[in-house]
This record gives C-alpha cells, sequence and structure tokens, in this order.
C-alpha cells in the first residue's frame, strides 16, 4: 500500500476508530461468504466468516450511538464489551480477544498515538495465545501476531498511523498467504486460513477510515447498523402479567471512583424485576424492568457516565407485539443465586433438549454446528439459572471458548465450563451428576465420564474437497469418529454401519443412536433392528432416541 505524498497522520480520534471498526464490520460483512468457502473440513459447520462478521457486528449498534466527541479509550471499551458478548465460534472469540487488547493500549487516551496502538495490537496477541492452550502456528493467531510485531517495529521509527497501516495490512496479508506453508492440511485443499483472511478484511475496511476515506457501507442483506429493538428480546412472550411497565437498559462508562455495581444491583432491585448488572471491564451492562426509569437512570450516573439508553413501555407495545412471530427469544430473567447447584446446556433438537431437560438442566442455549450462539446467550442462561454452582456444557468444539469468556463476566456466582465437545459427552456428563459430592468432585467424575464415551456422526458433505486423502463431493455421505473424518459413502445407512463398527470395542457396553430431523421413525427403527441382528453382539445394550438434530442424520454414543 503506497503512502507516499500522503500527508500524516500522527494520532487517531475516537470517531475515527468508531468508524474504522464499523467499516471494517461492514467489510467482513460483506466478504463473509468467500471466507466461510475457506473452510477445509466438508462437513456443516459455524462458518469462521459468518462467525467473525456476527461477533464484530455485535460492536455496529453500540458504536452507532457514540458521539463525534468520544474517546478513543471509550470506543475501544464500547466495542470489546460488544464484541465479547456476541462472540460466536472460536474465530469469534480470538476476534473478540484482539480487540479486547486495544483497551490495554488505549486505556485513559482520548486520541491515539502509533505506539498506543501498537501496544493495544500485542496486549490483543497475549490474550488470544492464552486464550487456546495449544495455539496452532498458520491460523488467525500467527497472522495477527506477525500484524503486531510489525506494526510494533515502526512505532519505534516513525508516528504516521497511515504509513502503520500500511505495515499492518502488508504483513497480515504475508502472513495470511504463508499459513498453507505452515499447515499441510491448508496447502493441500489449496486455500489459505479462513480465520487469518477474515482478520486481514477487517483490518483493510479499518484502513480505508484511516487513510481518510468513507467507512466502507454494507452491501445490501449483509451488515446491520439498525439498532435491534431490545424489546422484542425482553418481552416476546409477556401478556398481560407484566408486573413493571418499562423495560430499562444502559451502559454505564465508569468514573475512576466508581463503587462496586453489585451496590447498583441491590438499589433496582428495590425499584423492580428482572434485573441484571453485568460488569466488564470499565464498562456495567444494567437491565431492568421499573416503573421508575428514571430513577434507574439517576442511580446509574452515580457510577459514571451513562450510554446507549433504552426505555421501552412493554405494556403498550405487546400489544402489537404478541400477536407476531419475530424469530426471536424471550430474553431469560435474572435469578439471585440461591440452589447448590444448576445446569446450562447447548443442543439443538427436541428429543436432546428434551433428555438435557430430563437430567436436571435448568436452560438449554439452542446451539450447535452452524449455530453458535453468542457469549450473550450463555451469560444470560447462567444468570437465570438460580444456583451457586452453575456447570456449563457447550457440547461442541467450537463453542467452548465462548462459554469459558461468558464465565469471565460472572461475579455473583461459581461457574464451571465443562470440556464437552459432543451432544454424547454432554449427556454423559449429566448423567454422572452427584448432588451429595463438591463442586471440585463433581467436575472431576464428569469430566471422566466424558473421556469414556466415544461420538460417532452420519452426516453429509457441504462442499466439495479433497481431505485427508480423499476426494470428497457436495452431498456425499460423511462418517465421523470422534471429530475425524472416518468414512464417505453415498448411503446413510452403511455409513451407520461403519461408524459403529469402528467405535465398538470388546469393552464395550452401551450404544445409543440419537437420530435426526431428517430421518424418520420408522427408518431408525429400521436401521436398529438390522444393528441389532447383524452388527452388535447381544452383550451390549442398544437403545434409540429420537433426538430431531438438524443436519446429523445420526449421533452415535459409544460406552465402556
Amino acid at each position: 500500500m503506497n503512502t507516499e505524498g500522503v500527508k500524516s497522520v500522527e494520532t487517531i480520534s475516537g470517531k475515527i476508530l468508531r468508524d474504522a471498526i464499523i467499516s471494517g464490520a461492514n467489510n467482513i460483512g460483506n466478504h463473509k461468504t468467500m471466507i466461510d468457502e475457506l473452510n477445509v473440513f466438508p462437513v456443516p459447520d459455524g462458518d469462521t466468516g459468518t462467525n467473525m462478521f456476527m461477533t464484530i457486528k455485535g460492536a455496529i449498534a453500540q458504536l452507532s450511538l457514540l458521539p463525534d466527541d468520544t474517546s478513543v479509550s471509550t470506543v475501544a471499551d464500547v466495542a470489546a464489551d460488544a464484541m465479547l458478548r456476541s462472540a460466536r465460534g472460536n474465530s469469534g472469540v480470538i476476534l473478540s480477544l484482539l480487540f479486547r487488547g486495544l483497551t490495554k493500549g488505549l486505556s485513559g487516551k482520548h486520541s491515539a498515538s502509533v505506539k498506543d496502538y501498537a501496544e493495544g495490537l500485542k496486549a490483543g496477541v497475549h490474550a488470544a495465545y492464552s486464550s487456546v492452550m495449544k495455539p496452532t502456528e498458520g491460523t488467525m493467531l500467527t497472522v495477527a501476531r506477525i500484524g503486531a510485531e510489525a506494526v510494533d517495529g515502526y512505532a519505534d521509527s516513525s508516528s504516521d498511523f497511515k504509513g502503520a497501516f500500511a505495515i499492518l495490512i502488508e504483513s497480515s496479508e504475508e502472513a495470511v498467504d504463508n499459513t498453507p506453508n505452515l499447515l499441510p492440511v491448508l496447502k493441500k485443499a489449496g486455500v489459505v486460513d479462513a480465520g487469518g483472511m477474515g482478520y486481514l478484511v477487517i483490518l483493510k475496511g479499518m484502513c480505508e477510515v484511516i487513510n481518510g476515506e468513507p467507512p466502507i457501507k454494507a452491501v445490501s442483506g449483509t451488515g446491520v447498523l439498525a439498532i435491534e429493538s431490545g424489546f422484542e428480546k425482553a418481552i416476546s412472550e409477556f401478556d398481560t402479567n407484566i408486573t413493571f411497565t418499562y423495560c430499562t437498559e444502559y451502559i454505564v462508562i465508569k468514573s475512576a471512583d466508581a463503587k462496586d455495581s453489585k451496590l447498583l444491583r441491590a438499589y433496582l432491585e428495590t425499584i423492580g424485576d428482572s434485573v441484571a448488572v453485568v460488569e466488564g471491564g470499565d464498562i456495567i451492562k444494567v437491565h431492568v424492568h421499573t416503573e421508575n426509569p428514571g430513577k434507574a437512570l439517576e442511580e446509574g450516573l452515580l457510577f459514571g457516565s451513562l450510554s446507549n439508553m433504552k426505555i421501552e413501555n412493554m405494556k403498550e407495545q405487546n400489544k402489537s407485539i404478541k400477536t407476531k412471530t419475530t424469530g426471536k427469544r424471550t430474553r431469560l430473567p435474572f435469578c439471585p443465586p440461591e440452589d447448590e447447584y444448576g445446569f446450562v446446556a447447548v443442543a439443538n433438537g427436541a428429543g436432546i433438549e428434551a433428555l438435557f431437560s430430563d437430567f436436571g438442566v435448568n436452560y438449554i442455549v439452542r446451539g450447535g454446528q452452524t449455530n453458535n450462539p453468542p457469549a450473550d446467550d450463555l451469560l444470560e442462561a447462567i444468570l437465570a439459572t438460580p444456583a451457586r454452582n452453575v456447570f456449563v456444557l457447550p457440547n461442541n468444539k467450537n463453542i467452548i471458548m465462548t462459554a469459558e469468556q461468558a464465565l469471565k463476566l460472572v461475579n455473583d456466582r461459581n461457574v464451571t465450563v465443562l470440556q464437552t465437545k459432543t451432544i454424547p459427552q454432554g449427556i454423559c456428563a449429566m448423567m454422572s451428576f452427584d448432588p451429595d459430592l463438591s463442586v471440585s468432585e463433581n467436575a472431576t467424575a464428569m469430566t471422566d465420564a466424558i473421556e469414556r464415551v466415544s461420538t460417532g456422526l452420519v452426516t453429509y458433505a457441504a462442499r466439495d474437497s479433497d481431505f485427508e486423502g480423499k476426494s470428497i463431493k457436495k452431498g456425499d455421505i460423511l462418517g465421523l469418529e470422534n471429530g475425524k473424518l472416518a468414512t464417505v459413502g453415498k448411503d446413510v445407512f452403511r455409513t451407520l454401519v461403519k461408524i459403529i463398527r469402528k467405535l465398538t470395542k470388546s469393552s464395550t457396553q452401551f450404544i445409543t443412536i440419537i437420530y435426526g430431523a431428517d430421518v424418520s421413525d420408522e427408518t431408525a427403527q429400521r436401521a436398529l433392528e438390522r444393528i441389532e441382528s447383524k452388527v452388535i453382539s447381544n452383550n451390549i445394550n442398544i437403545s434409540l432416541i429420537n433426538g430431531g438434530q438438524p443436519l446429523y442424520y445420526y449421533i452415535v454414543s459409544v460406552e465402556d
């Protein structure tokens, strides 16, 4: 990127940073399909581009409300807080952590220098690497690290922001192009890393504003600049039994001498219900149903300045909304921690959800493949669970990091995220829970149960691919053994049989077959009968459950 002859910029204002992030968000929104298509693994998944866009999209509405004279520190705080709550999938969580790092470099700054921004980039990279148990080079992490190192080196000799972003883009682009040399699976598929490309696309969108150009606009149907109605979220199932009239929401940008946010929550509970007061960094997010929204706002001012204020008359608007199908779920009420134990699980499919409920799960957050829930949904379910100790079962490897981010926002109860990567692991963990054991004892027992179960999946190829030596065509039937591609075929039943045979050992005692929404009861029953008569020995207990899950014809649980 050539910046010769262009007037240098030594600092950026909050307005520039605000518009740059919005531009970056719209840019990845415009290109998310291209990024999704870089995914190597051919199964239906929570596609990287979509997850990253949904994560940064969460900041657009909040940033759009900030005035032009807002400080870079506040812009960074608002963006990071919004992105943490809307983070989806591993790529979304990493993206939110990279932007969270900016809050450290820009803390207390009204405008930012290149050195300040470089410090923020480095802090974000450190946070992102620290969040991953075994960081893999050749991914989004590598791209972010190389870009941060380049800007840090540039800041030692120059203070020009345009030059810094030119270096950031150039180094990040080279890093993206090099990802296939670091990850053989990318080279074999002939693609670059999707997460790295997504991050680069965001940086390019931001660079437009840094260079003095207007923000990139969202192509129709991809970006979202309007604020989603908090009312529709909050009251889609309320009727005439609304206790308080006004749904009041706002963000407090804390003052240096702000009191403990628990005092704010305690006051709000005296004037209303459905109180949620969640603190993150220098921001307190507030939600309350009350007859006195003015008092709720006045109390918030005692803790700092207010932003993103919304007051909705629920009784008045409920008349028109209750007859509509909005497609949005009801906001869960905040519940104080009273019971000893509670559970939150991620699942999708009526039968699977009912199964978790039968095992004692308080709240099901609907999600899974292609539908990774944001951290805010998990946080809301945790705060609605009336327990001092809450176990969270993500049941998907791409949701574990999101759950771990959500628990960082909880300060009134103990939250344990179990490392459940599949539905069978989540079910076995719940079966191992003992209310008479301590939290640590239960965590150990449930983790041991997770390790004893093997998971088989039967699904279809979402795209053409050359993966692990297998030539895969869109629509082929895929069999996965504990997350790894094991077989490719054309027939669902034969693939199911192959997976069961691969997972079954001499020590196997139980097999559970969970069939999905695209398998009829009759087809599933015939499959069970054939497997019982021809595949499974008599000493294995086999059961069939109508899970109703999308995308996966069968989920198989095999236990020793």
